[in-house]
């Protein structure tokens, strides 16, 4: 199979040639042909549950990652704005026409997988919540009512902020997080980063707690963040369960020099030697090596299992999974939602579970519609769950911003006068 894709890019480079100031978009119309149109058929079933969702739970907007953005926006424009740099060096002769061929197709085929699999996890959630929704369900955070799907940059100082959380009435709120844990802007450790892609590459598609938890990390418990009553695994591929992954450890012994590193590790060795079926020496001695490694992502959902040790995990996929892949998943009580495509009442099994999840909370709502207001009132409320303010700190701020008013006030009148 890739030897034929490759011998077709070669083609397509060859019938593209003549005309070098179209060479990306003819490019990526000669190599890429009837994909787009799935592409553009995903697009808009997202967009349709995106309307649906907004419409619903009052959402002011949904909002995606900027990679994603391009993508929705104009697939065949974002495609050939990854040929940019191949296809410069093509003209000016630095590279060969086999080159520009591998190199684009790569680029072409990394970008549609990625984005048609951030669109079905994306068109999953929001499937969900429309699933999960009642008369009069409400959105608790964030409270200036834009959903964001964005991965990266949503945690702030050190704790990790969920994407949504909702009341239902009659049942209570449900904490939604994509993507969980995500690398910290710790700032004050030099190394930390040597831990970022492991730290990163363990991420299931979504957790969700019971209750409204508006910070996943937990510096007592091993990984080092909130156990999830439920996680949800999206697997968008026909053959999802034939693909493998390497799993990296990041060093060659045990962390010392902070707890919470230390912690993440532990957590990692105990459960890929669970996964396995291997002694926790032999996952250390594996992690160590810098190969890291090679599961295939049937072991790597097990892995997902058994590390955060979810009440209960689901992997939603959009395509049949073979009888002996589900038995395997569900001997590790991992319930198998199968043949979803776009059809969001088969995930009536996932819905019922996260409703049965919620807990009734008893808390003070404020709303606004003002979204600096909202964001500031969101600050406060995060620095007064941190302990950082309190009702004196706060209320000195805002005796200390009236004077200020009254100072200016009285200095314009005198100076009226």
């Amino acid at each position: 199979m890739r030897r034929k894709a490759s011998e077709k890019a070669i083609k397509c480079v060859d019938n593209c040639s003549a005309n070098y100031s179209g060479l990306a978009r003819c490019f990526v119309e000669c190599y890429v042909g009837g994909a787009l149109s799935e592409a553009y058929d995903w697009i808009a079933r997202l967009k349709h549950v995106e309307e649906q969702v907004m419409r619903l739970y009052g959402a002011s907007a949904i909002t995606y990652s900027r990679e994603l953005r391009s993508f929705l926006e104009d697939p065949k424009r974002h495609l050939e704005k990854k040929l940019f740099i191949y296809t410069h060096d093509f003209i000016r002769g630095r590279i060969s026409a086999e080159e520009y061929a591998r190199k684009s197709l790569m680029a072409i085929n990394t970008s549609l997988r990625t984005n048609l699999r951030t669109i079905y996890q994306d068109w999953g959630f929001l499937a969900l919540l429309l699933k999960v929704y009642r008369e009069g369900t409400r959105i608790i955070y964030p409270e200036h009512k834009i959903i964001s799907l964005e991965r990266s940059g949503r945690q702030r100082l050190r704790w990790i902020p969920p994407n949504i959380v909702i009341d239902v009435p009659g049942y209570g709120s449900a904490s939604f997080f994509m993507e969980v844990p995500r690398p910290l802007a710790w700032g004050d450790t030099s190394d930390l980063s040597r831990v970022w892609s492991l730290y990163t590459a363990l991420r299931p598609d979504m957790m969700v707690f019971g209750g409204r938890v508006y910070d996943v990390l937990d510096m007592d418990s091993n990984p080092p963040i909130k156990r999830p009553d439920i996680i949800i695994e999206f697997k968008e591929l026909p053959d999802w369960y034939r693909r493998k992954r390497i799993v990296k450890g990041p060093l060659a012994r045990p962390l010392s020099a902070e707890e919470w590193r230390s912690r993440w590790i532990e957590g990692l060795y105990t459960g890929l030697a669970d996964v396995l079926g291997i002694s926790r020496d032999e996952a250390m001695d594996k992690l160590s090596r810098r190969t890291g490694v090679l599961m295939d992502e049937v072991r790597v959902v097990e892995l997902y299992k058994s590390i955060y040790r979810p009440e209960q995990m689901f992997l939603v996929s959009k395509h049949v999974v073979p009888g002996e892949i589900k038995a395997m998943l569900e001997g590790h009580e991992i319930v198998v939602v199968d043949d979803v495509g776009f059809d969001k009442d088969k995930l009536e099994p996932v819905a019922k579970s996260v409703l049965e999840t919620c807990v009734l909370v008893e808390e003070y709502i404020v709303s606004t519609r003002d979204k600096e207001l909202a964001e500031v009132l969101g600050m406060i409320k995060e620095l007064w769950e941190k302990g950082v303010l309190d009702k004196e700190k706060v209320m000195r701020l805002l005796i200390f911003a009236l004077s200020e008013e009254n100072s200016g006030a009285n200095g314009l009148e005198k100076s009226g006068h």
